[in-house]
This record gives C-alpha cells, structure tokens and sequence, in this order.
C-alpha cells in the first residue's frame, strides 16, 4: 500500500487556545484509520485541516505527494471529499441532486449540465452505497442511516483517493452504524483511503484498520486497534478508568469505561470490608472496580480470562482465581476460590450463570453474608435443573437483592456495622 494523507506538524490554535499541537499522522491507500478520542480533543479540527476548511498555523498537509497550499480549493476538493456529522439540509434537494453535487469540483465554469461522466460517477456512487431506489425521494423524508448514506454517495461522486468523515455513525442506531462503516470499509478496500472521527471504539476497533488516538490536541498512541486501546493509554486520555477485554464473536477489543470508578470523586468507606464477587462481565467488573474504588479489599473469581471482569481485576491489583477462556471451569481454580469466598465477610453474585455443578451457590452458601446482583431473570441464567432453582431461591431468602449499580450501599447493609473490641 502506497502512501496517501500525510499530516506534519500540524498546528491549529484558536486565539490563545491551541487544538493542535504538532499532529502528525499518516494513511495509506487502502486503509481506513479510525481518530478517537475525547470531545474537545481536536478530531474534528484535524479534519478540517486536511479537507481544507481551516488552515493549518503550522505544518503540511499532503494527499498523494500533492501540498494543501499548492493547490486551490477546488483543486483540493478533488484529493479530499468529506462527509460530515451534521447531514441536515436548508433545502429539500432530491437525493440524486444531493449526490451529484459532489461533480462540482470537475466541473469547467463553462460547463452546462451534467455530463456523461458525471451520470456515471453519479449512478456508481448510487449503487455502490444502495441508495438507487432513494434517487428521486426529498432528501428532508430520509431516515438518519438513509441521509448518512447518502452524504457518503455523494462524497464517493466526488471521485477523491481520499475519503475524511467526522463520526459519521452520530445520531444513527446500532444497525446503521455497523452499515455506514462497513459500507466505508468496503470502499476504501477498492483503492482509496479512509480517515474517520468515530466516538464509539469498539466499532473502530472492529471495522478500521489503526487508530490514532488524539487527547488534548496531541496524538498519543497510533497502531492495530488491539495496542491503541490499551488502558494505559485511554486512562489518562479519557480521564477515566477502563478495563479491555476481546469480544468473542469479532475478535476485537472491547472497552468498559467507568467514569464512575474516579477516586477522586469516591468516598473512602471507613470499614473496610473483604468481599468475594463471583460472576464476570460488565456487572462484575463494575462491582469489583466500585468496591475497590471505595476501599474495600475484593477478591473475584472463578474468572475466564479475557472476560472483562478479569481484566478489570488484573488493572487494579484484586486477587483473581482463572480458569481458560473457553472449555470447563478448572476443579482446582474452584477450590482456590472457595479459599477466597471463605476468607470474606460478603460474597456478591454478580448476575451469575449457574451451571449443572452449581459451584457459583456453592462459593456463596457458606458464606455470613450475601448480595445478588440480579439484571436478567433466573430462567435466562439458569442451565441446571429443580435442585438449583430451589437453592437459588433460598439463597434469596437471606441475601440482600439489588441493582446492579447498588452494591455499594448493598454490601454495607449486607455485613452490618464492623465489631469493635471491648475496652479492656
């Protein structure tokens, strides 16, 4: 892959304010590279600068050897075609009208019409993001996925090698988004190349091939998706703690942020309590960091590694017992875990799957004290028979039953106050 969008040094300030400060940054011809990085980190700024829009205080800009300010705007326009966050219109242009305005950088002034090159720039364009049968709609009658689509047809008229958009998945539901970045994938995979401001990383981890990740106008980290969203890196940019872990259907990184896991906002409990949380995913690695976060000693397992309670563990230091990431829980992992749970005042249920051998209501039956987080119902968890059910039920009779987002609070309540010793 030959090299395309280079970025050098680049400096935008507003006033007093710099948004840039030195970017550098490079795409090949046939890669798509995802920008993240906070609000106010300066994607968009950065995509300003390349499409021409704000120029540059410092630095270059270069799309296939050719300079930025070497070239006039509608010489640019012809390197670098945007679609941008916001697809509202003034007028309610037909979509095929909206489309082939992306053949104005082509045009000759003395041009009248559209001519046969621009129809088959047009109808290509058309085609290749399935918007034919939109062709003749109002482009004000048009769903967000329909508009957005639309808006990348007419970038794709505009015939660049380059292809900038800013968060072009904003505002559109889940199945759009999978649709437009596939759709981009598809079409930088035919030759051009792809920069994208995307806010949501696990989709730019899915569908791009290197992020740069951009935090108080400064790139800090560029590579494979797997090494850019580390929490190393999108801790500090994101002021805030994350914990990775691999999404077992597409293989790519997946991120947990806990704004809510900032210390310096958490009020540190004065009885520090040792609490057992069994059961992983999203509802136990938020349990493990908020308990953490407020001074309590956790420990967690059985865990599979890669789940993103392990991870979450892992990062802040909690005793893990493990078990492989796929096959049967190790008997022995469940005996280290049983250690654990029994060395705990509280053992907490994090929304846990209980299998034929029932070792999760074991790590919990012993213990003096007991809390469920409940989301899903017992019949979704639930992969055993009777006998289960109707330990689980007693389990309930004792436990203290909460939300999720309560363990705090349910974990004192659970334990009660802390026994101080008599004065001799």
């Amino acid at each position: 892959m030959s090299g395309l969008l280079s970025v050098s040094d680049v400096s935008v300030a507003f006033g007093e304010a710099r948004v840039l400060d030195s970017v550098s940054l490079s795409v090949r011809r046939g890669e798509f590279v995802g920008l993240v990085g906070p609000n106010g980190a300066g994607k968009t700024t950065l995509l300003r600068a390349i499409n021409g829009v704000r120029e540059p205080d410092a630095g270059t800009v270069s799309v296939d050897g050719d300079r930025q300010a070497d070239c006039s705007a509608k010489a640019w326009s012809r390197r670098v075609a945007t679609v941008p966050q916001d697809t509202s219109v003034s007028f309610a242009f037909r979509v095929e009208d909206v489309v082939e305005m992306g053949r104005a950088p082509h045009r000759r002034r003395t041009q009248f019409g559209t001519s046969e090159r621009d129809r088959r720039r047009v109808e290509d364009a058309l085609e290749l993001t399935n918007t034919v049968d939109l062709r003749d709609r109002r482009i004000d009658e048009l769903s967000g996925g329909e508009r957005q689509r639309v808006f990348v047809a007419r970038a794709l008229a505009q015939d660049t090698p380059l292809l900038a958009l800013d968060e072009p998945t904003a505002s559109l539901d889940v199945n759009h988004q999978v649709e437009i970045l596939r759709l981009v994938r598809d079409l930088v995979g035919d030759g051009r190349a792809g920069l994208a401001a995307i806010h949501d990383l696990e989709l730019a981890a899915r569908f791009c091939d290197r992020l740069a990740l951009l935090s108080d106008g400064v790139i800090r980290a560029v590579g494979p998706p797997e090494t850019v969203l580390r929490s190393g890196a999108l801790d500090p940019a994101f002021e805030t703690t994350t914990a990775i872990a691999t999404n077992p259907v597409t293989g790519t990184p997946t991120v947990t942020a806990g704004a809510d896991i900032d210390e310096g906002r958490a009020t540190v409990v004065s009885d520090a309590r040792r609490v057992h949380v069994v059961g992983g995913g999203r509802i136990g690695s938020h349990a493990i960091a908020s308990l953490r976060r407020v001074g309590h000693e956790p420990s967690a397992g059985v865990l599979r590694t890669g789940d993103v309670a392990f991870e979450t563990a892992e990062s802040l230091g909690v005793p893990i017992v493990t078990t492989p990431a796929a096959g049967p829980v190790d008997p022995d992992a469940v005996a280290t875990a049983h250690e654990l749970a029994g060395d705990a005042s509280v053992v907490v249920l994090a929304d846990v799957e209980i299998g034929p051998r029932q070792w999760t209501l074991d790590l919990a039956e012993g213990a003096p004290a007991v809390v469920l987080l409940e989301e899903r119902s017992l019949s979704e968890r639930l992969h055993s028979g009777d006998r289960a059910r109707e330990r689980y039920e007693r389990l309930r009779e004792r436990a203290t039953i909460v939300d999720p987002g309560d363990v705090l609070s349910a974990v004192e309540a659970a334990a009660g106050p802390v026994e101080q010793p008599a004065d001799d």
